[in-house]
């Protein structure tokens, strides 16, 4: 494994934005992951995992210390029952992941067709699109310890997982692999899910912007973070107030525009910087304030900033 040194993250990541990273590794073994860690901790270098870059800002001056992409790959399948059990490696798209299972008979996957992410990264933040969740079908997990290289198999309950969240967001441990439990079906069932798979990515590709974005930039409120109602009803939905200031295509600084598809996705054009997409969001979260009474915080994982960015 070779540790590459001023290594730009504009072309890893979905904003296409960002400085780089001082130290960049790519590990596709458990013993190269193992080294990374120890190279990190050897030269006293903080670390960022990062999968492919869809839910990511990256700031304009890089990350000053090692970022590690793993390269894990591996999927395989287990027969049980009337259900299939699927280790898949960390690096492993979603896409490939979700065509995999379906060549091989085995359904649920289908609701995150056309989501940009790793299953490393679909499984820190708890991938989800509407009612579905990852951690619906999680089984297991191998993960190692950061700090100490120790590896270790857990269960569902260890990963405590939440909205867009779970223990792998600490920055503690990376995953190596997951194994999920998905339905076994026949091979006519099968060829029903690959035509529905088909569907729901034409319809994601029709209704969200497919590039340059980080998808939703915000997270939905939590309830106790709601301070209004809404015909006597409480909306956690941050789209919902974004879309009641009628911002999308309109509000832009720089390169950076609220997309014209969805309120709560952030698209940038060529030559946009990070601080443009900073500053927007800032924008966005004053006019939710000052319009609502809150503040909508971000689900983007931010990398490299010295201070948080946005208001708080």
């Amino acid at each position: 494994m070779v540790i590459q040194t001023d290594v730009p993250l504009n072309d890893k990541n979905w904003f296409r934005t960002g400085g780089s990273a001082a130290y960049f590794c790519e590990p596709s073994t458990v013993e190269e992951c193992r080294g990374a860690f120890a190279y990190a901790r050897q030269h006293g270098l903080p670390h960022f995992i990062l999968g492919l870059g869809a839910n990511v800002l990256v700031s304009d001056d890089g990350f000053d210390g090692l970022v590690i992409r793993p390269q894990l790959r591996e999927i395989s399948f287990q027969s049980s029952g009337d259900a299939v059990l699927v280790r898949a490696g960390a690096g492993v798209t979603m896409h490939k992941l979700i065509k995999e299972c379906l060549a091989n008979n085995a359904t649920g996957l289908e609701e995150f067709g056309g989501i940009p992410a790793s299953v490393g990264g679909a499984t820190r933040m708890n991938l989800h699109y509407f009612g579905a969740a990852l951690s619906d079908y999680v089984v297991s997990g191998t993960v190692m310890a950061c700090a100490t290289g120790e590896v270790q198999t857990v269960d569902r309950d260890w990963f405590a997982f939440g909205y867009d969240e779970s223990r792998l967001g600490g920055g503690d441990y990376l995953l190596l692999d997951t194994t999920l439990k998905l339905k076994k079906v026949s091979d006519l069932d099968a060829a029903y899910h690959k035509g529905r798979l088909a569907e729901i990515i034409r319809h994601r590709m029709k209704r969200y912007p497919s590039t340059r974005t980080c998808g939703c930039f915000f997270r939905n409120f939590h309830e106790h973070e709601i301070t209004v109602e809404i015909d006597g009803k409480k909306f956690p939905y941050v789209s919902y107030y974004l879309d009641r200031l009628g911002i999308k295509g309109e509000l832009r600084v720089g390169g950076a525009t609220v997309s014209h598809q969805h309120a709560n996705m952030i698209v940038t054009s060529e030559g946009a910087t990070s601080s443009d997409i900073v500053t927007l969001a800032r924008m966005m979260q004053e006019m939710v304030r000052e319009r609502f009474g809150m503040v909508p915080q971000t689900e983007c994982q931010l990398i490299g900033f010295k201070k948080y960015p946005l208001s708080s």
